[in-house]
């Protein structure tokens, strides 16, 4: 019982810890966010990140020495993540709306169109389900890898990289299939 009551008390003092540490350092965190991070909203979403790794930190029980210092190389690799996904990756398959024709365009142009719909849903038949998944819900949906991982529970890098598996894969099929 009094281990019990221990353990309790260590996680209260552990909270209490990091409540501390996020009103100290919230509001200068977050001003060296804002001037680095244009959107608001992403600049909060950052700030969060950080918050969550603090708390994901503490209860694997890492050693943390500098807790300021700390946050702020956390929030510096945050934003640097933040800008290489919004960078436009050479492996996306861009322009898809450019290639699919308006129904004003004529019968030859809508003929080519439902030629390159049948080839792209055959290339998609060959992907491994994973990645056929992960490919359909961002490109053909427009759903974020970031609400993917929430609602899967997988980790947003293996998301990505099934993405660009995905791509690469899609990319030779429609190359190989246009040759023939």
């Amino acid at each position: 019982m009094k281990a019990a009551a221990r353990l309790n008390q260590l996680a209260r003092d552990q909270d209490e810890g990091i409540t501390d540490v996020v009103r100290r350092e919230r509001t200068r965190l977050l001003n060296f966010i804002r001037r680095r991070v244009p959107d608001p909203n992403d600049a909060e979403d950052v700030l969060q990140d950080v918050f969550y790794k603090l708390v994901e930190a503490n209860r694997l029980l890492m050693p943390i020495d500098h807790v300021a210092s700390w946050l702020f190389r956390v929030a510096r690799n945050r934003i640097i993540d933040l800008f290489r996904k919004k960078q436009p990756e050479g492996d996306e398959l861009s322009g898809l709306e450019d290639v699919l024709t308006s129904p004003e365009a004529g019968p030859e142009a809508l003929l080519e169109q439902h030629a390159l719909v049948d080839e792209l849903e055959a290339a998609l038949d060959e992907l491994p389900a994973a990645q056929r998944a992960v490919f359909v819900a961002h490109v053909l949906e427009g759903r974020s890898f970031r609400e993917m991982a929430e609602q899967t529970g997988v980790n947003m890098n293996t998301l990505l990289a099934r993405n660009r598996y995905a791509v690469r894969r899609l990319r030779e099929l429609l190359v190989s299939a246009q040759r023939t």
